[in-house]
C-alpha cells in the first residue's frame, strides 16, 4: 500500500508545474510555519495565542486547541536548548524529565513517561529503545530542531494509542518543505555550556537544482565532560548509609563507601560524545512534493552511577555506545477542493544498537531495534465550518536484546491504527472528536529450551476516542472541556521483562498477562489571548483500570522467576503490577505586557503545574513531579532581550513504597539575547542556569540520590542564519 501511494504522489508531483515561492501552498502536516517565521519569534508574548499547531493534520491555532498545549521557537527554544529533548522542554507546563544524567532525559508529560507518551521526529516516532529504561536516550538531537510542539488531547490520537500522556514532536528541515527565496539557505548554531564543559556545533543548509528541486544536508557534534553538581552526588540520606557501611563489615568485593559518600561538584561518568550527519532531497511543486532523507546518528555516553551503599549491593559503570541509521519519506499530493483536499503519507525505517560497555571496555549486553513506521492521512477539503482528517498508521519494531545481562527475550510488535479526528466551527462554538481503533500482536520469540523468558504471542484490540467542545466567552476568552476513552495494549517490556538491568540496577519482571490498560479523563481549559496578556489553563482528571506499573517486591518474587535459567538475583526486585490509579493536576501559563519604555517592552510571564497520582490500595504513583512555580521578567526590544526568571520545586513527601523523600530547590536563571544586525537572523545569546548553583534533584529520576542536576551553567550560543 506504501509504495503504490508512493508512486502515484510522485507521478502527481511531476504532473504540476514547479512552485518556486519561499512558501508551500498548503503547509503540510508536522511541518513548521514558513521557513524563516520561526526566526521571527523574538519572544514577544502577545502573539503566542496566534501560534500555529501543525503537528495534527488539521491545523489551527494554540488558543483554538482544546487541550494543553505548548510550542517552542525561536529565541526561546535557543535560550533553552540542552543536549536532550527532556532538558530542553523542561520550561514547559506540565513538562518534566526523567533525568539520568545530563545525555539521557526522555520528556515526562503530566507525570506519564515511557509508553504513556510518544516522542516524533517530524510526525513520526524516534525508532529507538528510549521506552525501555530511563538510561536510554531519544534519539533526536534538538541541536536541528527548528521547533518543538507538545500536544495532548483528541489529535495526539492519531499519533497511536500510547500517547495518553501527549506527544512531543521535534520538527527540522532534514526533508526540504519549500524552495529557498534566494536559492539557497544556511543555518548553524554552536553552544558552549561550562558545567560539563559542553562543546557543541551544528550546521545545516538547503540548496535549489532548478526551479522545483532542493537538496538538503546537515550534521552537529557535541561533546561534553563529567558534569558539575552543586554540592554532594549523593543526597544527605544516602550518604548516611554509605559512611555506616564504610563503618560496618564488608565484603573483598565491596566498593569504597566512604569515597562515594565524599563526592561532590562533579558528577562521575557523565560525559559524552554525539555527533550526526544527515542529508535530504524533495521535488516541489504546486500540486504537492515528494522527499527522501538518510540520517546517521552516533553518540558514546556514560550513565551516572546508582552507587552503594550497602555490603554486597552490586555497583556498575556503564557506558552506552549508540549508532542509528534511518531513511525517511514524505509525499503529499493536493487534490483541488473535492472531497479531499490533500493526501499525505510519511514513513520511516531505522537500524538502531547500542552497547552497554563495562568498565572495561568490554561489550556486557547489546540492543538490537530494527523498526519501520508508515502512516497515510487524507485531509477533507473544508466544508462549510466542517474539517477533517482520517488515516492508517503502520509500526513494526524487531528488538533484542543479547548478552548476561538480558532482561527481554527477541520479540517482535506489529501495530496497525486506524484513526480520525473531525472539527467542527461554529464561530463562537468549536467542537472536535477523535476516534482510533487499533491492533497490536506481540511476540516473544524464546528458543527451544531457553527458560529465562517469558515466551508466547498476544494479540490486543483496542478503541480509544475524545470528544470536546469550545466557546467564546468574550473577545479573546475561550472556555473548553474534552472527554476521553483511550486503551492501550501493554508494551514487550512489561509483558515479557525477566532478568537484571544495569542501567537501572534492579532486577525487572514483567507478567504475560497483563489485559489493556483503559482510562477515561476529563479536562476543562480556558485560553485567554489579546495583544497585551495570554493565558492558558487546564485541570485535568484520568482514571485508569487496568494501569501497569512497577513496584519494588521481595527477592522471593525474582528468585522463583530466575530459578529455570539458573539466574542470581543480586539486584534490588521490580515487577510490573496492574491496579485501578487515578491521575489529577492543574497547568497555569500566562504572560502580560506590563509596561513600554521607547522601544522596548517589558513582560512578565508565570507557570505553574501539579499533578497527583493515586494507584488505589497501593498508594501513591512512583516518581511524580511535585508542585512548581516558575516566574519571570522579560525586556524586549528589536537588538536585545534579557530575562530573568525564577524557579520553585516544592518538597515532594507522596512517596511509593521504595522512594525516598525529594527536598524542593530554589533556581534563579538569567539571559541576555542580542540580534545586531538589521535584515540578518544571527544572535547571541548568554545565559546562566541556576546561578546559585543549589543542590537540585527531580524527583521524577531513578538516579535522583545518586545524581544531581546540573549546578551553575553558563552558557554562549551563537546562532547563524544566511
Amino acid at each position: 500500500m506504501l509504495r503504490s501511494l508512493l508512486l502515484a504522489s510522485a507521478a502527481a508531483v511531476l504532473a504540476t508545474p514547479a512552485h518556486a515561492d519561499d512558501t508551500p501552498p498548503n503547509p503540510p502536516a508536522a511541518a513548521t510555519a514558513p521557513a524563516d517565521s520561526a526566526s521571527d519569534d523574538n519572544g514577544q508574548q502577545a502573539n503566542q495565542g496566534n501560534e500555529i499547531i501543525v503537528t495534527a493534520p488539521i491545523e489551527h491555532s494554540e488558543q483554538d486547541v482544546l487541550a494543553g498545549t505548548s510550542v517552542v521557537s525561536g529565541e526561546e527554544l535557543t535560550r533553552d536548548l540542552k543536549p536532550t529533548i527532556g532538558e530542553t522542554l523542561e520550561h514547559q507546563p506540565g513538562v518534566s524529565a526523567t533525568s539520568f544524567g545530563p545525555n539521557a532525559s526522555r520528556p515526562i508529560l503530566r507525570g506519564f513517561q515511557g509508553d504513556r507518551i510518544r516522542v516524533l521526529s517530524d510526525g513520526i516516532g524516534s525508532i529507538d529503545v528510549s521506552n525501555t529504561s530511563a538510561d536510554h536516550a531519544v534519539i533526536i538531537d534538538p541541536l536541528l530542531a527548528e521547533r518543538i510542539e507538545v500536544l495532548r488531547g483528541p489529535s495526539a490520537l492519531l499519533f497511536g494509542s500510547s500517547a495518553v500522556g501527549g506527544v512531543v514532536n521535534v520538527i527540522d528541515r532534514r526533508i526540504p518543505r519549500s524552495v529557498p527565496e534566494k536559492g539557497y539557505r544556511l543555518d548553524g548554531i554552536a553552544t558552549y555550556g561550562s558545567a560539563a564543559n559542553e562543546r557543541s556545533v551544528a550546521g545545516a543548509g538547503d540548496a535549489a537544482v532548478g526551479s522545483h528541486f532542493v537538496v538538503h544536508a546537515d550534521a552537529s557534534y557535541t561533546k561534553s565532560d563529567d558534569l558539575h553538581v552543586g554540592g554532594y552526588v549523593l543526597t544527605p540520606s544516602a550518604r548516611a548509609a554509605a559512611l555506616a557501611a564504610a563503618a560496618g563489615p564488608t565484603l573483598p568485593d565491596d566498593p569504597d563507601f566512604a569515597a562515594a559518600a565524599a563526592l561532590k561538584d562533579k558528577l562521575p561518568n557523565s560525559g559524552g560524545e554525539t555527533w550526526t550527519a544527515g542529508v535530504g532531497a524533495a521535488l516541489i511543486t504546486d500540486g504537492g512534493n515528494i522527499g527522501v532523507s538518510y540520517s546517521h546518528y552516533d553518540s558514546l555516553y556514560g550513565v551516572p552511577i546508582r552507587y552503594a551503599t550497602e555490603s554486597g549491593q552490586e555497583q556498575e559503570a556503564p557506558r552506552l555506545d549508540v549508532v542509528q541509521n534511518r531513511y525517511d519519506l514524505r509525499a503529499e499530493v493536493d487534490t483541488g477542493d473535492g472531497i479531499l483536499k490533500q493526501i499525505r503519507l510519511r514513513a520511516a525505517a531505522a537500524d538502531y544498537r547500542h552497547y552497554e560497555l563495562e568498565e572495561d571496555g568490554a561489550i556486557g549486553t547489546a540492543f538490537y531495534n530494527n523498526g519501520l513506521e508508515g502512516r497515510v492521512e487524507l485531509v477533507q477539503a473544508k466544508r462549510g465550518g466542517w474539517s477533517g482528517a482520517s488515516g492508517v498508521q503502520f509500526f513494526d519494531r524487531n528488538f533484542n536484546v543479547v548478552g548476561d545481562e538480558a532482561f527481554l527475550p527477541r520479540n517482535e510488535t506489529v501495530q496497525t491504527g486506524f484513526f480520525t479526528l473531525q472539527q467542527f466551527d461554529f464561530g463562537g462554538l468549536k467542537a472536535e472528536g477523535g476516534l482510533r481503533y487499533e491492533t497490536t500482536s506481540l511476540d516473544a520469540k524464546t528458543l527451544d529450551g531457553d527458560l529465562r523468558f517469558f515466551g508466547g504471542k498476544r494479540d490486543f484490540q483496542t478503541l480509544s476516542g475524545s470528544l470536546g467542545a469550545s466557546y467564546g466567552i468574550a473577545d479573546g476568552w475561550r472556555i473548553g472541556v474534552n472527554l476521553s476513552r483511550t486503551a492501550r495494549a501493554p508494551s514487550a517490556e512489561e509483558l515479557f521483562a525477566n532478568g537484571p538491568h544495569a542501567g537501572t540496577e534492579s532486577y525487572v519482571l514483567g507478567n504475560p498477562d497483563f489485559r489493556v490498560e483503559k482510562s477515561w479523563g476529563v479536562e476543562a481549559t480556558l485560553h485567554g489571548h489579546s495583544d497585551v496578556f495570554n493565558l492558558d489553563g487546564s485541570v485535568y482528571y484520568n482514571w485508569f483500570s487496568n494501569f501497569i506499573y512497577d513496584a519494588q517486591v521481595s527477592q522471593s518474587v525474582c528468585e522463583a522467576a530466575a530459578a529455570p535459567s539458573g539466574r542470581d538475583v543480586d539486584l534490588p526486585c521490580f515487577q510490573n503490577l496492574q491496579a485501578d490509579a487515578r491521575y489529577y493536576g492543574a497547568e497555569l501559563d500566562l504572560s502580560a505586557k506590563v509596561a513600554e519604555i521607547g522601544g522596548t517592552t517589558i513582560n512578565v510571564d508565570g507557570l505553574g503545574d501539579y499533578v497527583h497520582a493515586e494507584i488505589s490500595g497501593v498508594g501513591p504513583a512512583p516518581r511524580i513531579p511535585p508542585l512548581r512555580v516558575l516566574g519571570g521578567i522579560e525586556a524586549q526590544s528589536d537588538k536585545v532581550n534579557g530575562r530573568l526568571e525564577v524557579e520553585h520545586v516544592f518538597d515532594q513527601h507522596r512517596l511509593a513504597a521504595f522512594e525516598t523523600p525529594t527536598d524542593g530547590y530554589t533556581m534563579v536563571n538569567a539571559s541576555v539575547a542580542l540580534t545586531p544586525f538589521n535584515g540578518n537572523r544571527t544572535s547571541f545569546t548568554l545565559s546562566a542556569n541556576n546561578l546559585f548553583d543549589v543542590d537540585a534533584r527531580r524527583h521524577s529520576s531513578y538516579l535522583k540520590d545518586f545524581a544531581p542536576l546540573a549546578g551553575r551553567d553558563i552558557r554562549l550560543t551563537v546562532r547563524l542564519a544566511i
